[in-house]
C-alpha cells in the first residue's frame, strides 16, 4: 500500500514494484491516480488518510504486507496552515500506524511500515554552528524550527514506540507488530515532476526556469548548502531499506546523504548547460532561516554499514546525466 502514491515520489516507487513484480500495489491518494500510473496498480483509491472509516475497509477488503506512507503537507505550506499539516502529518500518520497493527494481527506477520521523514528534522541554531558541524549525525541537534520538522520528528517517535514498545504493559501483548523503518530524506530533485514550492526548490526551479528560458530569482542565498539527492537515488534507499533484514537495522531512523552543493555551485552547474539563462538571487529572509537550521551535509554511515546504502548520482551525475537532459527534453519545442 501506497499512501500519497500519486506524488514526486510516489510516481518513481510505482513504477520500480511494477518493474520488480513481487508485490500487487495498492495506491491510495486525494485526488486520481494518472492512468499510466493507476495502470501499474493492482487497485487504485481515492480518499484520505484522515478517514478512519476508508482505512477499515481497506483492512476487510485487502491483506497489507508492507506500506510506503509518503503522504505529507510540505514544509512551506505548512507554515501557512501548522495546525492542518499537523493533523495531516502528525495524526494521519498515527492512523495507518494503527492500521498497520490490524493488519499484523490478521496476517500473523509483522507489517513493514516505511516513513520518508525530512532533513527538516534538524535545527541547528545559527550558520556559525552549521559551518563547523561538518556532518550531522542521527542523534544531532534535533529542534526543528518548522511544523514540518516537528511533525516528521514526532512521527519517527511514534514509529519507535509502535516498533519496539506498543502496549508494553498489555497482558494480551501478541509478537506481530509494526516494522517501522524511516528515512531522513535530503532535498529531493526529479527531472520528471515540477517543483512545488519546497523550501529545497531552489535547486529544481532554478534548472526548470533556465530550460524554459525564464528569468529566475533564487530565494537562497549564493553560500547556501544543504543536502540533495537525485529521485532515482530516493526510490533505490526506501527499496533498500524494505528489503533489509531487520536483525541488520541497528536503529528505527537512518540519515541517507548524496551530494551536497551550494546555491552557488547549482547556479553554475545551470548556466554551463543553459549558458542564456537568467538567474539572480532574491533572498527571501523567512526561508532562508529555515535553510539556515539545516544541516550543509549529513552523516549517513549507519545506512551505508547496516544496510549497504550507497548512492549513484553524485552532484556531476545527477546534474550532466540525470537532470539537464531530461528537463531539456521536457520543454524542447515548447
Amino acid at each position: 500500500m501506497i499512501s500519497g502514491a500519486g506524488g514526486e515520489i510516489g510516481h518513481g516507487l510505482i513504477q520500480r514494484l511494477a518493474e520488480e513484480g513481487t508485490y500487487s500495489i495498492l495506491a491510495l491518494d486525494l485526488r486520481p491516480m494518472d492512468p499510466e500510473l493507476a495502470a501499474l496498480c493492482a487497485h487504485t483509491v481515492v480518499g484520505t488518510i484522515l478517514d478512519t472509516n476508508l482505512l477499515e475497509r481497506i483492512a476487510s477488503e485487502y491483506q497489507i504486507a508492507g506500506i510506503f506512507h509518503l503522504a505529507a503537507m510540505l514544509s512551506t505550506r505548512g507554515e501557512f496552515i501548522p495546525e492542518t499539516a499537523h493533523e495531516i502529518n502528525v495524526q494521519g500518520t498515527l492512523n495507518l500506524l494503527k492500521f498497520a497493527v490490524g493488519e499484523a494481527r490478521n496476517s500473523g506477520s509483522n507489517v513493514k511500515f516505511i516513513f520518508p521523514s525530512s532533513i527538516a528534522v534538524y535545527g541547528l541554531p545559527d550558520v556559525a554552528t552549521k559551518a563547523t558541524a561538518d556532518t550531522v549525525a542521527e542523534g544531532d541537534f534535533l529542534v526543528p524550527t518548522t511544523m514540518y520538522g516537528i511533525n516528521k520528528l514526532s512521527c519517527e517517535h511514534l514509529g519507535r514506540y509502535y516498533t519496539h514498545h506498543y502496549r508494553q504493559l498489555a497482558a494480551d501483548r501478541d509478537g506481530f507488530h509494526v516494522d517501522f523503518r524511516s528515512l531522513r530524506f535530503p532535498g529531493l530533485i526529479s527531472a520528471f515532476t515540477v517543483p512545488s514550492g519546497g523550501t529545497s526548490d531552489y535547486a529544481p526551479e532554478m534548472l526548470h526556469a533556465a530550460a524554459k528560458g525564464e528569468e529566475y530569482a533564487c530565494f537562497a542565498r549564493p553560500d547556501t548548502r544543504i543536502p540533495f539527492m537525485a529521485m532515482p537515488d530516493a526510490i533505490d534507499a526506501l527499496l533498500g531499506l524494505f528489503n533489509a533484514p531487520f536483525e541488520n537495522l541497528s536503529t528505527t531512523v537512518y540519515n541517507v546523504g548524496s551530494f551536497s552543493p551550494s546555491a552557488e555551485e547549482i547556479k553554475a552547474k545551470t548556466l554551463a548547460a543553459f549558458p542564456d539563462a537568467r538567474i539572480t538571487y532574491e533572498n527571501d529572509r523567512q526561508r532562508q532561516g529555515i535553510l539556515d537550521t539545516w544541516p550543509a551535509d549529513v552523516d549517513d554511515s549507519r545506512a551505508r554499514a547496516d544496510w549497504g546504502w550507497n548512492p549513484s548520482y553524485d552532484f556531476a551525475r545527477a546534474f550532466d546525466e540525470y537532470l539537464i537532459p531530461n528537463i531539456r527534453q521536457r520543454y524542447d519545442g515548447a
